[in-house]
């Protein structure tokens, strides 16, 4: 049953917000603050907002805002229960989140605990409703270049990030069939980029303009990506919507990209747009090394030890590609932006904040 008082005026007495220190949460939060408009984005605001900062974090940025921060882990039940204090019938917006941990248990801690520690405590405190980051991992890999995930496509964990959303979203949709508050919304999103982007994504710019970024495969396996923007609309979108309570839906921009596209689009745009001397791209490898890669980093995670840059490889020559339908339908999700328009607004971000490519 829908909480009668969340309606599309988006306004609720406060919003917690976790992971807003991070490179999505920063334009969530902005955009909450009011820095950051945007006519795709619907309107939300609250009386207060506070955000769990990780201990070790700057916040200036959070603070230069206006927003309330609390100092915490989301494993510390303490730090959790401070958090949420004083919030009944507020919005949490959780993002916070572990993609590549010290040590393989680190995914289940953070993002399978954490989450579901985040919940008890909102139960607890009377929040309204609580939408929550959730991944394509735990839903695998695309049979084929054509097959596009929805939101019935059944669950198919990779490797240990899988799984720990996997336990994740099961423990979400058990609260979610009781129909109790907080409503609950899971956002699936895949490979992500935009603006504030951390240093990964901007050496893969890097291995693009040298020539170095590996082709596993033909490069005709698609990925969905979202911008960081369409990804932002898409969240406060299911945060301001009634209909999207207790639902599950997948935001990412409008089709698939093959790799091959994703690649030639950079490249294009580095060159063309800003002048960039691009190499030509001469790393190609077999697809038998994506699988080997596959391979190592399943027997790696098995004994507990994580390998991003194997991790990686193992899945470059893997169609992850969903199907935004749902989104569309139910909430009017439009994706605005789209690989070339992002990735030219993420390379001018990189460049305009000193981040060499």
């Amino acid at each position: 049953m829908s909480n009668p008082e969340i309606s599309r005026a988006g306004w609720f007495p406060g919003i917690l917000v976790t992971g807003g220190s991070g490179w999505l949460g920063k334009r969530v939060v902005a955009t909450l603050a009011g820095r950051l408009n945007d006519a795709a984005f619907p309107s939300l605001r609250a009386d207060r907002i506070r955000c769990l900062a990780p201990p070790g974090e700057e916040f200036k940025e959070l603070a230069a805002l206006g927003v309330e921060t609390v100092t915490g882990d989301i494993r510390d039940a303490e730090a959790v229960k401070r958090f949420v204090a004083g919030f009944e019938s507020a919005l949490l917006i959780h993002l916070a989140g572990i993609i590549h941990p010290r040590r393989v248990r680190d995914f289940e801690a953070v993002n399978t605990e954490g989450t579901l520690g985040l919940l008890a405590a909102a139960r607890d405190v009377g929040l309204a409703r609580m939408v929550v980051m959730s991944s394509n991992s735990p839903i695998g890999c695309n049979p084929s270049t054509t097959h596009r995930f929805n939101e019935e496509s059944p669950y198919n964990p990779y490797m240990g990030y899988g799984r720990s959303k996997w336990l994740m979203e099961l423990g979400l949709r058990e609260a979610m069939r009781h129909r109790r508050n907080p409503e609950i919304t899971i956002i699936r999103s895949p490979w992500f980029y935009g603006p504030g982007q951390p240093p990964r994504q901007t050496r893969f710019f890097s291995m693009i303009k040298d020539g170095h970024f590996p082709i596993v495969g033909d490069g005709s396996n698609r990925r969905s990506m979202a911008y960081v923007d369409n990804l932002t609309q898409g969240v406060l979108l299911a945060a301001t919507d009634t209909r999207a309570a207790n639902e599950i839906f997948w935001i990412a921009d409008e089709t698939p990209y093959s790799m091959n596209q994703i690649i030639e689009t950079v490249g294009r745009v580095m060159r063309n747009d800003f002048g960039i001397a691009v190499k030509p791209n001469k790393v190609r490898l077999p697809s038998i090394v994506g699988e080997v890669a596959t391979l190592a980093d399943r027997v790696l995670q098995g004994v507990g030890v994580y390998q991003q840059k194997i991790h990686v490889l193992s899945e470059m020559n893997k169609t992850i590609a969903c199907s935004v339908d749902k989104a569309k339908r139910i909430l009017h999700y439009k994706p605005a932006v789209d690989l070339e328009e992002g990735m030219r607004l993420s390379i001018k971000w990189c460049l305009d904040n000193g981040q060499q490519i």
